[in-house]
């Protein structure tokens, strides 16, 4: 093999590392958001795991995170919680941080 193609091969091995991570990191978040939520819903124990988990799976419906955003929002709204969007993006914010370095401790 040549010197390029070791580095080529290196570098498709670290994007997929990479995207790997991403994809756990925003699934922990995901998953915390929803934890997040159900308790403002009222929602414990195996509730609030499953809410979690719909969290989750929200996020497969369109690329980025308007599709869990959007769910979080008419969820909260049919609760009659009154959380304004900055207070969900900066817990999004905050989610993402603390997911990135529980993924990157291998947590």
């Amino acid at each position: 093999m040549t010197l390029f193609n070791e580095r080529e091969d290196t570098f498709e091995k670290q994007f997929a590392l990479d995207e790997e991570l991403r994809f756990k990191a925003t699934a922990r978040r995901n998953k915390l958001l929803g934890l997040w939520v159900a308790e403002r819903l009222g929602k414990s124990g195996a509730d609030a795991e499953a809410y979690a988990k719909s969290i989750v799976l929200a996020d497969f419906h369109e690329p980025g995170d308007a599709d869990v955003l959007r769910k979080v929002r008419q969820d909260l709204d049919a609760a009659g919680e009154s959380v304004s969007d900055n207070e969900i993006n900066l817990k999004l914010s905050q989610l993402t941080a603390q997911a990135i370095e529980a993924v990157k401790a291998g947590q």
